[in-house]
């Protein structure tokens, strides 16, 4: 039996520990883990450094890989919050009585193990323990080579406060970083019921062409912002502004600005705030023109067909010219990822028209694509954003973390 079986074995085992677990429980140890998160915060900083002393300070990874007193702040109420939030498990999801006198309840349940393959982000190992946990889901952590100290520290902080609560700390795994691994559990049929890979489309491709576990797909996001010809320039800005340079090494950062033709004379003011950031556009020709000589020149690049459809992951943005809505339509429909797409426009028929037809998990009508979160729709922590259409798609939170089955109760029908 080599590592991952053993593993695999332990956590098979462990399903049963967590149905035995009281909602307070789960609770308790949720927040002793936020608590023990903030003792440790020198402790988890070293080991944190350890990763981000082998990485390029320029790598777009870099800030993800970060972890900082701040942030893990951050991660210790979050834990907190999930902790308050209901038990997604034993709703009721539907109920009806047959004529023959049969009761049949749709009632929410755990998926058992779910292996999420994710790269240089240390935070998803505390978002997914938490979500998994509380959701009654044993979870295999399979993080990358760039942040295995990270990882490693926080899950073992983890496992330690299980212990010391009498809870199997194998409803937690951290499994090794190598590609082997990686390979032997998307074939573990039998053995793990979901795999959820969270990172680059590169991961994800692989991960959905190698898998033999079924696999719910999140991470990857070419996300939009199309200025319409109504729009206004001061939401438009400030939208803008927010979406590209917030964070922009997480999924819902802005990618590509679409703006209408007959509005290229606001764009210079429209992006006007992103040379604070240094943000380097890669404009098409008419929008390239219209920042000439008003965005800095070593900022201001031709764009090529290569920047439309690309996840940035950097201060860089690419710019697209439409003369219609319909353009900026076609332009999302291909190079989009499925993932957020925004429109800034005081024309309601052209807000309505754009969230109906655009194929996105998340449309937004005069607000930032930031906002695709778990936490800021009010679900607490997140496994990830779905760009998929089975069984979940946006933030996935709680309830996305269960599946359901069917209770029959009778009196002794027979067919």
């Amino acid at each position: 039996m080599n590592r991952l079986q053993h593993i695999l074995h332990n956590a098979n085992h462990s399903i049963g520990v967590l149905q035995q677990l009281h909602d307070d429980m789960i609770n308790n140890v949720l927040c002793a883990i936020a608590d023990k998160t903030l003792v440790e915060i020198p402790y988890l900083l070293n080991e944190n450094k350890k990763d981000l002393d082998r990485m390029d300070r320029n790598d777009p990874k870099y800030d993800r890989l970060q972890l900082t007193e701040q942030r893990l702040h951050d991660i210790a109420s979050d834990l907190r919050h999930v902790a308050g939030l209901p038990s997604p498990v034993g709703r009721l999801l539907e109920e009806t009585t047959r004529p023959n006198g049969l009761i049949i309840k749709k009632i929410s349940v755990p998926f058992g193990i779910i292996g999420v393959i994710y790269e240089a982000r240390p935070n998803v190992s505390f978002d997914v323990f938490s979500l998994c946990f509380k959701s009654g889901n044993v979870c295999l952590l399979k993080g990358g080579h760039d942040a295995y100290n990270s990882n490693n520290a926080i899950v073992t902080l983890i496992r330690n406060v299980l212990d010391s609560f009498g809870i199997d700390p194998d409803v937690v795994s951290l499994l090794p970083a190598d590609r082997e691994t990686t390979m032997e559990l998307l074939n573990a049929v039998g053995k793990v019921d979901l795999i959820i890979p969270r990172g680059s489309q590169g991961l994800i491709d692989f991960v959905r062409n190698n898998a033999r576990v079924p696999v719910i797909e999140t991470g990857a996001g070419i996300c939009h912002t199309y200025f319409d010809q109504s729009g206004d320039l001061q939401k438009g800005t400030a939208i803008v502004n927010n979406a590209k340079t917030r964070r922009v090494s997480v999924c819902n950062a802005l990618d590509c600005l679409i703006i209408h033709a007959l509005r290229l004379h606001d764009l210079p003011l429209l992006c006007a705030p992103l040379k604070e950031h240094r943000v380097i556009l890669f404009a098409d020709d008419a929008a390239y023109e219209a920042l000439s000589g008003k965005y800095p020149e070593e900022l201001l690049q031709h764009a090529t067909e290569k920047e439309y459809g690309t996840e940035f992951l950097d201060y860089k943005m690419a710019v697209k010219t439409v003369k219609t809505l319909d353009g900026a339509l076609e332009h999302i429909a291909r190079y989009g990822s499925k993932h957020s797409e925004a429109i800034i426009s005081e024309d309601t028929q052209a807000v309505s028209r754009f969230q109906k037809e655009v194929d996105a998990a998340c449309v937004y009508a005069n607000a930032s694509t930031a906002f695709t979160d778990g936490g800021q729709f009010g679900f607490g922590a997140e496994i990830g954003i779905s760009t998929q259409k089975m069984h979940a798609r946006g933030p996935m939170a709680l309830r996305e973390m269960t599946t359901y089955k069917w209770i029959i109760s009778g009196n002794g029908q027979v067919r």
